[in-house]
């Protein structure tokens, strides 16, 4: 299978000897042939810094990074930083200027994660939709994707069917904030992954959160199942849901999955992000997990969410190699 990343690079003309992209001279924008509308590329992500730091003590492994840091990845807030407004705001007027748009997450559920590496998430109900609002209204009437709460659909074993039932009253709710306070912001409801939770149930958890009022649901937030795979799983999601439309992370599939989940070795970046797919219910290919980022303190990574370059390096230099 050959690296969607370096098909990419041929098809625009680029090498690696004369790609712009390993010569630190970054694009601030991913521009997409087919479509438009371009996917925000920040000057802050931690490939960038990596590229930086190592320009003059590793070039090689510094071009490696410059290619990573090209590629527009998601924005991740948690309700830890208590200035989630403020930083929305920061990356929302940015991507307005280069005329793109952000892909944003919000992941601060509460009991996040079952008390798994990312536990966490808000303190109340209460919290949550006000920490909901504060973050809609950030976005405002300007363009962005929002990826609503990775794992909280098909992460349940660890809450009773009551608190099932509020979680799904908060993801409904939060929905219905997102699309009042920022109507120009697309939202996707994360729905696992193929390997998780069957097709049918998982429409049917939809339905309960008010996927109709949603853009869509989105699938393979920071794993690893390969992109047909995906696909094939989230067009029997939509046969149950009207058609609904789905976007896929690729963050990671390029050599799609091992069986594990937290930071498995031998994986590699996957399709670049794109709004055009070919697909007629795949809205996007999203880099939702930044590649490099921990899943947790397993075969010897740092907490979950920590940058971690050397796991970065090994995930491009495996899709630049992939036959």
């Amino acid at each position: 299978m050959r690296s969607a990343l370096i098909a990419g690079l041929v098809a625009i003309n680029l090498s690696l000897s004369t790609s712009p992209l390993l010569s630190g001279q970054l694009s601030t924008v991913a521009e997409d042939a087919m479509s438009t509308k371009t996917l925000f590329v920040g000057r802050d992500s931690p490939a960038y810094q990596q590229a930086k730091v190592w320009r003059n003590s590793r070039p090689h492994e510094a071009s490696l990074m410059d290619l990573l840091a090209a590629q527009p990845v998601a924005y991740w807030f948690d309700g830890i930083d208590e200035s989630t407004y403020e930083s929305v705001q920061s990356v929302v007027r940015a991507a307005k200027r280069h005329n793109s748009i952000p892909v944003l997450v919000a992941y601060n559920i509460p009991e996040r994660d079952c008390g798994g590496y990312s536990a966490g998430g808000a303190r109340s109900d209460e919290s949550y939709l006000a920490w909901v609002g504060s973050f809609a209204t950030a976005i405002a009437n300007n363009e962005a994707i929002v990826i609503l709460e990775p794992d909280a659909l098909a992460d349940v074993h660890c809450l009773s069917a009551k608190a099932q039932s509020r979680r799904e009253s908060l993801l409904s709710q939060a929905v219905s904030i997102f699309k009042q306070g920022s109507p120009n912001a697309s939202i996707y409801i994360d729905a696992g992954n193929p390997q998780w939770i069957a097709a049918e149930e998982m429409a049917i958890r939809l339905q309960r959160v008010g996927i109709e009022n949603a853009d869509g649901f989105a699938l393979n937030v920071s794993n690893f199942e390969t992109t047909p795979d995906n696909i094939e799983y989230g067009n029997k999601i939509s046969q149950h849901l009207s058609g609904k439309h789905f976007v896929i992370d690729t963050s990671r599939n390029g050599l799609g999955s091992n069986g594990e989940w937290c930071n498995p070795p031998g994986r590699a970046t996957g399709e670049q992000p794109t709004l055009s797919t070919g697909h007629p219910l795949v809205d996007a290919f999203l880099w939702v997990k930044v590649p490099g980022e921990s899943d947790g303190t397993c075969h010897g990574g740092p907490k979950a969410g920590e940058w971690w370059p050397d796991y970065a390096l090994g995930l491009i230099e495996r899709a630049l190699h992939a036959p």
